[in-house]
C-alpha cells in the first residue's frame, strides 16, 4: 500500500494492521511526524486497514499523543565515552571476554560489502539452522539473496568484520539512526564462540559511537533470555517507548478492546508463555548441541 508517496506495510489477513514503513526495521530510523494526516489518508483507501500502529523513537520516552498506547521495551546503551563504558558500565565477565578475543587473535576492522565479504556472511548464516534456541531467520539463504537483502540500507551503515587471520568469523552492521546508533546485525560463527568475537565487535561499536558523538547504542528489544543476558552484561538498559494503536474500522475497535492487536502471544497468559518458551529453547538448544558435538 502507498500513501502520499510512502509505502505502508500491512500485516495480517483477518486483522489487518498498518505500519508507516515499507519494511519492519525501518521504524527504528524514521519518526511519524503527522499521524493525523496518515490516519485520514488510510481511512479513505479502498481497503482500509483495521488498525494503525506506530511508536516514538528514543530519546522521546514521554507520550506525545492521546491514542491508545502500550509500551515497547528496547535495549539501549547510554554513551558517554569509550573509557566510561569500559570502566563503569560493563561487568567484569564481559570485559574479560573482550580482552580474550584480542589475545586469541581476533581483529575487528572496517569491512567492505564486496563479494568476498558477502561470501563470509553467507557462510556464517548457513553454519546452523538454530541460534538462541530458535530457528534462525537467515539460514539457507544463498549468496545472491544475502547480497540483495543486506544492500538496501548500506547508505546508513558502517560494517566491521571480526577476523581470525583471513577468515571472517563475525561482523557487525552499525546504523546511524540520527538520535542514536542501531545494531542492524551482530553475529559470529558458533564454532568460534570461545574466542568471544561478539564482545570484540560490540566494543568496536561503542568506540565508534563515542567517536561520532551518538548518545545511545540501541540493540533491538529488551529480552529475558541468553541474548538479554549478553546485553545486560555489556551495560545495556531497558527503555520503555510509547507505541500507539489507532483503530480505523469497527473490527479494529473491537480487536483493540479485546486485546487482539498484539497477536496470540499477548493473549496467552504470561505464566503459560514462559514454560513454552523454555521448552522451545531446550529443544532447539539440544539440536544445536548435537550438531556441534565432537565426532
Amino acid at each position: 500500500m502507498e500513501i502520499n508517496g510512502e509505502r505502508i506495510m500491512v500485516e495480517g489477513k483477518i486483522l489487518r494492521i498498518a505500519k508507516p514503513h515499507a519494511w519492519p526495521q525501518q521504524e527504528w530510523f524514521e519518526d511519524v511526524e503527522n499521524p493525523e494526516v496518515l490516519i485520514g489518508a488510510l481511512q479513505k483507501t479502498k481497503r482500509c486497514p483495521d488498525i494503525l500502529t506506530f511508536w516514538q523513537r528514543l530519546p522521546d520516552t514521554q507520550p506525545k499523543y492521546s491514542y491508545a498506547m502500550e509500551r515497547d521495551s528496547i535495549a539501549a546503551l547510554p554513551i558517554k565515552s569509550y573509557s566510561y563504558w569500559w570502566e563503569k558500565q560493563i561487568d567484569r565477565t564481559a570485559r574479560n571476554k573482550a580482552r580474550k578475543a584480542e589475545k586469541k587473535g581476533v581483529i575487528v576492522k572496517p569491512a567492505t560489502f564486496d563479494d568476498r565479504f558477502i561470501q563470509g556472511m553467507t557462510s556464517i548464516f548457513n553454519e546452523t539452522p538454530v541460534r538462541q534456541g530458535r530457528p534462525y531467520l537467515h539460514y539457507g539463504k544463498d549468496f545472491e539473496t544475502v547480497k540483495r537483502e543486506f544492500s538496501r540500507v548500506l547508505f546508513r551503515e558502517e560494517i566491521f568484520g571480526a577476523y581470525l587471520g583471513e577468515e571472517l568469523v563475525g561482523f557487525i552492521m552499525l546504523c546511524d539512526a540520527g538520535t542514536y546508533a542501531f545494531l542492524g546485525q551482530i553475529i559470529s560463527k558458533i564454532a568460534c564462540r570461545d574466542l568471544a568475537p561478539n564482545n570484540a565487535l560490540l566494543a568496536k561499536a561503542v568506540e565508534r559511537c563515542a567517536e561520532k558523538g551518538l548518545p545511545y547504542l540501541v540493540y533491538a528489544y529488551w529480552l529475558e533470555d541468553s541474548l538479554g543476558d549478553f546485553k545486560r552484561s555489556n551495560g545495556f538498559q531497558k527503555f520503555d517507548l510509547p507505541r500507539y494503536f489507532v483503530p480505523l474500522t469497527k473490527k479494529g475497535k473491537l480487536a483493540l478492546k479485546l486485546g487482539l492487536h498484539r497477536g496470540w502471544q499477548r493473549v496467552v497468559p504470561r505464566q503459560i508463555q514462559s514454560p513454552l518458551k523454555k521448552l522451545r529453547a531446550h529443544w532447539y538448544g539440544l539440536k544445536e548441541r548435537i550438531q556441534f558435538a565432537p565426532h
